[in-house]
């Protein structure tokens, strides 16, 4: 028990360390916990729609439930002390050179340079889950499909908020699929 604790702080912290918030952490986590084999990739997949509607960051959310589901309510304590860890340091670190760091030229292109890295994680985590997501054993689901066109039409033309299409989603779901 005390050697999975140990392993959630410290992937939680590299998670911290190594991503810049919110869906950027998506990646990571699904990573560090399928390679753990404390979650699957579906439920990782949960998870994150879960910690999307639930109040809070992404990070922490996940951070919870993934320490929840591997080592129950120690778990969640050690992946969310994991995943605060680097953004404390962090925040304290930048709050002393704030005024070095606020027009420094280097710090703007490595922030540039960042993003494209960002883009590029949720891409893949974006094909895994549809994987996961839109086929069974293989064979694409054309329910899913469905719900999932439905959706990115009400979240980007009708602009809805993500809890009403995530309960959507769920009510589409248990009629389509029974």
């Amino acid at each position: 028990m005390i050697l999975t604790l140990v392993k959630l702080y410290w992937s939680f912290v590299k998670i911290g360390f190594t991503s810049f918030g919110g869906l950027s952490m998506i990646p990571l986590i699904s990573h560090e916990v399928v390679s753990n084999g404390w979650m699957s990739l579906g439920e990782v997949s949960d998870i994150v729609a879960i910690a999307e509607m639930t109040p809070g960051p992404l990070g922490l959310n996940c951070a919870t439930f993934a320490g929840i589901h591997a080592a129950g309510i120690p778990g969640a304590v050690a992946a969310n002390l994991g995943v605060l860890t680097p953004t404390l340091t962090l925040t304290a670190a930048v709050g002393i050179f704030f005024e070095r760091f606020q027009k420094n030229r280097r710090m703007e292109q490595l922030l540039t340079g960042v993003r494209p890295v960002c883009i590029g994680l949720l891409a893949g985590v974006v094909a895994s889950f549809c994987q996961t997501n839109y086929a069974a054993d293989g064979v694409l689901s054309p329910q899913a499909v469905l719900i999932g066109v439905i959706d990115l039409f009400l979240l980007l033309r009708w602009k809805v908020s993500i809890p009403r299409v995530i309960l959507l989603s769920a009510a589409l779901g248990l009629i389509l699929f029974r």
